[in-house]
């Protein structure tokens, strides 16, 4: 379905809105199916955002520095983690370099997690491979790579 029949617009200004306006919506289409992927283990996009950055990581992580690495920079960290600790995912204690700062580090029971979510990897990867080649996967990339390198508003 093209972006004009799935939000009943028959035109736009010119093709750059319409390009913006289709990533929104496409952005918006993978993070439904994001939900539902995480459904079964009771975690949201931005919590299995955090437990990867945590578990790519060779040393615990401050909560700026993950806020750094995240997809959604808007995402309020601390509360977030905070609720990956009441899970029993994370654990948190006092840097010892800098005691206004706190250690995030992924436990057990989160690289548990983020192990039987990777043995459903191929569902997530099925979202974008079952509409597109590898190579026109690549494309999108490059285009979308390229798009992010000019200038901001």
């Amino acid at each position: 379905m093209n972006i004009n029949s799935a939000i009943q617009q028959p035109r736009f200004r010119n093709e750059y809105q319409r390009v913006m306006v289709n990533i929104l919506y496409s952005s918006g289409w993978i993070t439904d199916n994001q939900k539902k992927f995480l459904e079964p283990e009771d975690i949201t996009p931005q919590q299995y955002n955090i437990l990867r950055i945590l578990r790519g990581s060779p040393k615990p992580l401050s909560t700026l520095q993950i806020r750094e690495r995240m997809l959604d920079k808007m995402s309020d960290t601390s509360r977030i983690v905070d609720r990956l600790l009441a899970k029993g995912l994370v654990s948190k204690s006092k840097c010892t370099t800098d005691k206004r700062l706190v250690d995030i580090l992924i436990n057990e029971k989160g690289l548990e997690l983020l192990e039987r979510l990777d043995s459903r990897n191929h569902e997530l990867d099925h979202m974008v491979a079952s509409s597109l080649s590898e190579e026109e996967a690549m494309e999108l990339n490059t285009l979308l790579d390229k798009m992010r390198s000019g200038v901001s508003v």
